[in-house]
């Protein structure tokens, strides 16, 4: 075969054109080419924000290879418009979103939702906060016993808040009163600093909160006594506050945060961020900047924490009938 000026420009030109991509960089892989958001669906500056704000970054220090993450708002329906943006994004690992339990699987079960638990996969529990029930610290109310013997005496006799239908107060509240055989006043709050209003003016008689909501009872606006956790162990930093079951009530309420992710994220993906989740959580670091979530910092990895919430979801079943459908 002759060679001609032609063919020899050819052959320059071809050769060029691999030399230039072989020297061109190629392009980044996850995490490295864009910021992973992570939606949460409560307003700025809530519990819930506040804690994702602080461990996105330890996230991002764990994931390595120059990860980052944008965090994004979109408050309402109690958390489903966040869920509903995010079950239906590309499933590349970009786009996560916060769950609280049990309002993620308890809202599903008693009226129509743009989604059910299938519609997203868990990738890691962050905390489980038990709750408690507390009273103004003046109040006659002392404990759990006195409380349930009053109310067989007289049903109603007193008030008990919760942040709505769903919502872990809620959800302690109607499996204390069919544990007990007893009816509270319930009375729904728009958040936790409404019912601790509402104790400070003696409007209301008890309070359902997380322990992570009441991080030190005597240094209150009015301070409260504990009256009960709802937890089977015992958390340590209210360890002079009874349990449920030591008072003869099995009943356990924790209010969980986790992420989660849409359905058909690699396994590759879903491994490294459980794997990096796991290790902020325990980040000394972070541990300092949780101040009242570090009592209650809890790692569950996606699959296990996915199986616990299904048992959970049949337990709750009972109740979810008992509520008008909406």
């Amino acid at each position: 075969m002759f060679s001609t000026p032609i063919h020899r420009s050819i052959l320059a030109a071809a050769a060029a054109l691999l030399a230039g991509l072989a020297a061109a960089p190629a392009h980044a892989a996850w995490p490295s080419d864009a910021p992973i958001s992570i939606t949460v669906g409560f307003a700025a500056g809530g519990t819930t924000d506040v804690m994702v704000r602080n461990l996105a970054p330890f996230i991002a220090k764990h994931l390595g290879d120059n990860a980052s993450f944008v965090i994004q708002n979109r408050p309402g329906a109690s958390g489903e418009i966040a869920i509903n943006s995010v079950m239906r994004a590309k499933p590349d690992g970009y786009s996560l979103v916060v769950v609280n339990l049990p309002g993620y699987f308890f809202v599903p079960m008693y009226r129509k939702s743009s989604y059910t638990t299938k519609d997203l996969t868990l990738v890691a529990r962050l905390v489980s906060d038990p709750t408690i029930m507390v009273t103004r610290k003046d109040s006659k109310l002392t404990d759990l016993r006195q409380v349930v013997s009053q109310l067989k005496t007289a049903p109603s006799s007193y008030s008990a808040g919760h942040n709505g239908l769903g919502t872990n107060g809620h959800l302690a509240m109607a499996q204390l009163e069919n544990a007990a055989s007893v009816k509270f006043n319930s009375i729904p709050f728009n958040g936790s600093a409404q019912q601790k209003a509402a104790l400070t003016t003696s409007t209301l008689d008890i309070a359902f909160l997380a322990a992570s909501e009441v991080p030190d009872p005597e240094n209150e606006a009015t301070p409260v006594r504990l009256l009960a956790q709802f937890a089977k162990d015992k958390v340590q930093r209210i360890a002079s506050t009874p349990t449920t079951f030591e008072m003869g009530f099995p009943v356990e309420m924790t209010a969980e945060r986790g992420i989660a992710a849409p359905n058909g994220v690699p396994a590759a993906i879903r491994a490294r961020l459980e794997k990096a989740i796991e290790a902020a959580l325990k980040d000394p670091e972070y541990v300092k900047t949780a101040r009242n979530d570090a009592p209650f910092l809890s790692f569950l990895g996606g699959a296990e924490w996915a199986k616990a919430v299904e048992q959970a979801q049949k337990s709750y079943e009972p109740i979810a009938r008992t509520l008008p459908k909406e």
